[in-house]
């Protein structure tokens, strides 16, 4: 309970510091909730801290285009990623080089960013 407690305090702090750190005014408005869980892949573990990093990315950055019920975006442009099962490595190379219609981020997000991002969306996606 108490590991339970720390955790979402370690969340909560992220947020809040990312939030107050600025960045990209376009981007939407976006805060971590508790809702963000430790999850396991079969590639690595992602701990609640990193996995808030990753879905804030993502929904300022993918959203839009990219359905995920964990991040609440519903964008139709590009495959629903609900259920695809990813890889951490996949995932990140897709955002870093683009493909299939999809611009390559590598130039956009910082390399702490993309790994943040593969983690998150190779967590979320497991069907």
């Amino acid at each position: 309970m108490r590991r339970a407690i720390a955790l979402l305090l370690v969340v909560s702090a992220v947020g809040l510091g990312v939030a107050a750190c600025g960045g990209d005014d376009e981007a939407s408005d976006t805060t971590t909730t508790a809702e963000t869980t430790t999850e396991t892949t079969t590639d690595e573990t992602t701990t609640g801290e990193s996995t808030a990093v990753g879905r804030e990315v993502f929904v300022a950055n993918c959203g839009t285009c990219h359905t995920l019920s964990d991040a609440g975006t519903s964008g139709s442009i590009g495959p629903e990623l609900d259920g695809g099962g990813y890889s951490v490595d996949q995932v990140e190379q897709q955002v870093r080089n683009g493909g299939g219609g999809m611009p390559a981020f590598e130039d956009t997000l910082s390399d702490e960013e993309i790994q943040e991002v593969a983690a998150y969306v190779a967590a979320s996606s497991e069907g």
